[in-house]
């Protein structure tokens, strides 16, 4: 493989890699997954009240 193709070939997977990681970025900080992510959070806390005895939920 002669060092253009390589330099080409490197340069568009980083740029897709940074596509990529961007992408995943504002879909995780967009407000429409803030209430999905608050109900993951609450997730082990809403299971450990079910699973002691006695425990207010």
């Amino acid at each position: 493989m002669s060092s253009t193709l390589y330099g080409w070939v490197a340069g568009i997977s980083t740029l897709l890699s940074m596509i990529a990681f961007l992408g995943v970025v504002a879909w995780s900080y967009s407000r429409r997954r803030g209430s999905a992510f608050d109900a993951a959070a609450r997730m082990p806390l809403e299971e450990d009240a079910r699973q002691t005895p006695g425990a207010q939920s």
